[in-house]
């Protein structure tokens, strides 16, 4: 029960900021979500294993790495958020809407029971439509925020059936009794209704046109909650139902692993055609989901582990890549890339972090995201040595993009009417390198991320 008493010390810390939303300094949250994550890293929670969990909340190292990761973006978002700062847009209701986010990711992650895990799965899309509709750009953020509530909505139904189906007929709804292998299920419209939600979250290709309009109508903070966490959690949802439907995975899991493989190379080439910097990044996260379902799918133990690896250094390049587009866009006002050319004359302080994160996010080491790939190419090489002739498009590809992305941006003449010269801020400076040191050094102790199998 001890572990109860660590995540409900954690849920009551965030529940008790609320009241002091209105009060207190906007960077005293950022202060109070950074040392969070801290208290968090070092409560030596990995030690628990699911036995000793309470029956409300709980942690294992796979909702570890996650809550953790949503703590460290949190204070990350708040930090880069300083347009809502400087022109006071509302600022006091921008920190209670990303507060109420991380309540309901936390608990997204830590609840133990399925149909808990179902409400706060879905609660979390509110905090972000908020977002959207609030501090977004463009008019067209009303059919993004649209587009991400209905897409998610109507794949959600389903599952709640499911949960509800599965409580009557198996008459549990906790993980860890699922961890046992207690339960089984074989009807085969349950794998379809359980899953399509998590799809659609994540997104798999065919399903992932909501993700590029919410990312390029959103703000910087909800762009990045939006990529390092917000799709994970459709990643940690199969990781959790995948042990009731194991009969069911072993017979269909194979046409997700064609779709998301094929798809990854598709939408590989639409990123090499994008205009818009933040359309790129978007794309290129459904390139790298696609990569990180198929792996998962073919449920061997290197894509399991391969797939949490992914889910955290994914998580941290691509809200890097966001929070890069978006200090080129305070300065000059424009995402294009027919505008943004030559940023080497314009920022040349900011060209360094540009080829650090471009090159982690094409998976070169040290970064976490090649550890990552080679355990997702190693279990779908061991699911079918077919997979190769994909798996080489699908690399190369990720690895044109990146350097597309680069090179497009810091090469070129640049447009000097604008300005001539601009440097970075230490804030920025600091955002940056708290996204770059965790995923490549995480990688000296990745041996964690494997440890939840």
């Amino acid at each position: 029960m001890m572990m109860k008493f660590i995540m409900m010390k954690i849920f009551f810390f965030l529940l008790f900021l609320m009241p002091l939303v209105f009060s207190l300094n906007f960077w005293m949250f950022q202060n109070f979500f950074f040392i969070l994550s801290f208290i968090f890293m070092f409560m030596n929670l990995i030690k628990f294993n699911m036995f000793q969990l309470g029956s409300f909340l709980g942690c294992d190292i796979l909702s570890f790495g996650l809550i953790l990761l949503t703590f460290w973006i949190s204070s990350l978002m708040i930090m880069s958020s300083f347009m809502i700062y400087e022109f006071n847009l509302f600022k006091s209701y921008f920190i209670l809407v990303v507060l109420l986010m991380v309540i309901f990711l936390f608990l997204s992650f830590s609840v133990v029971n399925l149909l808990m895990f179902y409400l706060f799965f879905e609660s979390s899309m509110i905090p972000i439509l908020f977002m959207i509709f609030g501090w977004g750009f463009q008019l067209d953020r009303i059919q993004a925020s649209f587009y991400l509530l209905f897409y998610t909505l109507f794949a959600s139904l389903p599952l709640l059936i499911s949960i509800i189906y599965v409580y009557f007929n198996k008459f549990s709804l906790m993980f860890y009794l699922y961890m046992e292998g207690m339960i089984f299920l074989t009807f085969n419209y349950l794998y379809f209704f359980m899953i399509l939600s998590f799809l659609v979250k994540m997104p798999m290709f065919l399903v992932h046109l909501w993700l590029p309009k919410a990312h390029v109508e959103a703000p910087i903070s909800g762009s990045m909650i939006l990529a390092a966490v917000m799709l994970k959690l459709g990643g940690y949802g199969l990781l959790r139902i995948f042990n009731i439907l194991v009969s069911l995975c072993n017979k269909f899991n194979f046409i997700w692993i064609s779709v998301s493989m094929m798809g990854g190379i598709i939408i590989s080439f639409v990123c090499l055609y994008q205009i818009d910097l933040k359309s790129l990044i978007a794309y290129s996260s459904v390139a790298h989901m696609s990569m990180l379902l198929s792996g998962l799918m073919t449920l061997l133990t290197w894509g399991v582990s391969g797939s949490y690896l992914l889910m955290i250094s994914h998580g941290l390049c691509s809200s890097g890549l966001f929070c890069l587009v978006n200090i080129i866009y305070e300065r000059l006002g424009s995402r294009s890339m027919l505008i943004n050319k030559g940023l080497i004359n314009f920022m040349p302080s900011m060209t360094l972090w540009w080829f650090l994160m471009c090159s982690s996010n094409m998976a070169s080491p040290p970064s976490l995201n090649l550890l990552g790939e080679i355990m997702l190419i190693n279990s779908l090489m061991s699911w079918s040595s077919l997979t190769l002739i994909l798996l080489i498009f699908l690399t190369f590809f990720s690895a044109s993009y990146s350097l597309y992305l680069y090179s497009f941006t810091q090469h070129g003449n640049f447009n000097f009417m604008i300005y001539s010269f601009s440097q970075g801020y230490f804030r920025e400076f600091i955002l940056l390198m708290l996204h770059w040191i965790p995923l490549n050094l995480f990688i000296l102790n990745s041996e964690m991320f494997i440890l939840f199998i």
